[in-house]
């Protein structure tokens, strides 16, 4: 047996942190998840988590395998959770082959985590006009750079390419690449986690039925 690596199992073993921030009950959750989920999103930005709007989206291909990465939401409202990238990349076509996805915000200073799932859809290309249009100038340029998740040949190919589109695009506006746009998750489940002691957590779900949300506690 190698030592090193079991030396490395056992520090994983005994690594522990017990939950003791706060709780969560069914008494404490507003009526509706979505304005549950803004009350958590401002505490998290009180306290001043980084990257508060970062959440890793989980998607399924067609071949059933899942991939997940950290996207950045953009758009929060009682229609779901918006995000934008280019179409053409992995979890694009992986979207248009299996329109479900997964969510999960993760908030470790406050001990929180809240689970998202639900459809997918496209939003209006209005809505990615407009938002396209807010970006940056470098990212605009760059949503026409890069191939999202196809093989290039060298990091000199990718800037050679930035070069070309920043000339083409000289002193006028950039337009949305047709290939770019923004997703919506509607979700139909979205759970929040509050860190308890002894991994007796607290978990709240809120469960879309008929048009209503049914709220309810789960086992930690």
């Amino acid at each position: 047996m190698d030592p090193t690596n079991g030396h490395i199992r056992a520090s994983l073993a005994d690594l522990r942190k017990e939950y003791t921030l706060n709780g969560l009950d069914l008494t404490d959750v507003l009526t509706n998840p979505f304005d549950q989920f803004q009350r958590w999103f401002n505490e998290a930005l009180t306290a001043g988590v980084p990257e508060v709007n970062a959440m890793n989206l989980a998607t399924v291909g067609a071949d059933g395998r899942p991939s997940s990465r950290i996207v950045l939401v953009k758009g929060i409202d009682n229609q779901g959770f918006t995000f934008f990238t280019n179409y053409l990349s992995r979890k694009g076509t992986q979207l248009a082959a299996h329109p479900f996805a997964s969510l999960t915000f993760f908030y470790p200073e406050l001990e929180r985590q809240i689970r998202i799932e639900g459809s997918i859809e496209k939003v209006t290309p209005a809505e990615s006009d407009t938002y396209f249009q807010s970006r940056p100038r470098g990212s605009q340029i760059g949503a026409w750079v890069s191939s999202q998740s196809s093989v290039i040949e060298s990091r000199q190919a990718l800037e050679q390419r930035q070069r070309e589109i920043e000339q083409q695009f000289q002193n006028q506006p950039v337009p949305r690449p047709p290939h770019w746009g923004g997703f919506r998750v509607t979700p139909d489940s979205i759970e929040f986690w509050q860190g308890r002691p002894s991994r007796l957590h607290d978990r709240i779900r809120y469960r879309k039925e008929n048009d209503n949300w049914i709220i309810e506690r789960l086992a930690p």
